[in-house]
């Protein structure tokens, strides 16, 4: 037993140093980018040595991996179970792209939406990063989708919306906020981004149920000069 505590307290040590690690990595990424982040950089802010870190991930690679899930973790953990508390339909599909705004204004990573950046920095090199930083993008816009088409199953939103081209265009308009105050320092980005983004889901809406026992107006349109 006493045995079994003390390799359950060096891990629970080892998870702690991990996590301080990680939390540092992705504050760095943020703002100097996944080519900046480096062992020795790292070892330096912690006050490490290299020999500890390169025993924790063994390359800049897999530091860089690490750096994009753990990124992927609290982009989770402040968007999307926030979004996803909301009800069904059209308040979650709302929600997600609200707390996504959100998070993006918040500056939660030090140097703003930390895969606007990444996705900026390695779209156009091919690798391992690029696919994990790929592959947490897409399940974020498939759950956009999916969100969307849920809120057309109940009747929230129009049937004939593509949900794929939908969620395309909502998330769009934040990435364009997050773009327009990073670079600009905008105040105003998201609050726009917010307008834009319920303008496309009011055009996108379903129109009420008629009541029971509502009759269709069948008059026909008046001619042009009636």
């Amino acid at each position: 037993m006493e045995s079994a505590r003390k390799v359950d307290g060096r891990v629970e040590r080892g998870d702690r140093t991990r996590q301080q690690i990680l939390d540092a990595a992705v504050d760095i990424a943020s703002v100097e980018g996944l080519e900046g982040l480096s062992i020795g950089r790292l070892a330096l802010k912690l006050e490490m040595s290299k020999s500890g870190l390169f025993a924790a991930f063994g390359s800049k690679q897999d530091l860089q991996l690490a750096t994009v899930d753990h990124a992927a973790e609290i982009f989770v953990e402040k968007v999307v179970r926030r979004g996803m508390a909301a009800p069904r339909g059209l308040p979650r599909l709302w929600s997600l792209c609200d707390s996504k705004l959100e998070y993006m204004q918040r500056e939660v990573f030090r140097g703003g939406c930390f895969f606007a950046a990444a996705s900026a920095e390695f779209d156009g090199r091919p690798g391992p990063v690029r696919e994990r930083i790929a592959a947490h993008m897409k399940a974020w816009v498939e759950l956009l989708a999916g969100a969307v088409q849920r809120a057309q199953k109940e009747g929230h939103l129009q049937a004939d919306f593509e949900p794929a081209q939908l969620a395309f265009e909502i998330d769009s308009l934040a990435q364009g906020a997050n773009w327009a105050y990073q670079l600009f320092g905008d105040p105003t980005a998201f609050d726009r981004a917010r307008r834009a983004t319920k303008a496309r889901l009011d055009a996108a809406s379903a129109p009420p149920p008629r009541r029971s026992g509502q009759r269709a107006d069948r008059r026909k349109p008046a001619a042009a000069g009636d």
